[in-house]
């Protein structure tokens, strides 16, 4: 996670970089063609949410021709699990075991997850207790 310091993408930035993670590069004209169909996108939302990516540095291009193509910059699991991170940071340290098992209850989840999370669970040493971080002297979530 050493590339990803620090990094704000929003929901529809995120359609875009899970497109390019999983072809590796993509065009303008790709990421149209894909997000268009399925989130009704024209080409110059597209080209905004592009636009707003390279100065997150989040991706980069090569002009090839008249074509731009686009590939990430950041690694999805970096990125996942610093995003998570921010995520977690913002809610009461006593609240994170409720949100973690709300995340458990919405999502599918394969064997190998579940199996995963168990192993997880089993290395994780318990605390007697968690302070609360809302407010600087506590209070009684």
């Amino acid at each position: 996670m050493d590339n990803v310091k620090d990094i704000n993408i929003t929901t529809a930035e995120w359609r875009i970089m899970r497109v390019i993670w999983t072809l590796g590069t993509a065009t303008s004209r790709e990421l149209t063609d894909i997000l268009g169909e399925s989130m009704g996108w024209k080409s110059a939302t597209i080209k905004t949410l592009l636009r707003r990516l390279l100065d997150k540095d989040a991706i980069k291009f090569e002009k090839e021709g008249n074509k731009f193509i686009y590939s990430a910059k950041l690694q999805e699991t970096d990125t996942i699990e610093l995003t998570t991170k921010q995520f977690f940071d913002q809610l009461c340290a006593r609240k994170i075991g409720t949100a973690i098992t709300s995340l458990i209850d919405e999502s599918e989840l394969t064997q190998d997850d579940i199996d995963s999370i168990k192993e997880a669970l089993d290395k994780k040493s318990p605390v007697a207790e968690i302070k609360c971080n809302c407010l600087p002297d506590g209070c009684d979530c």
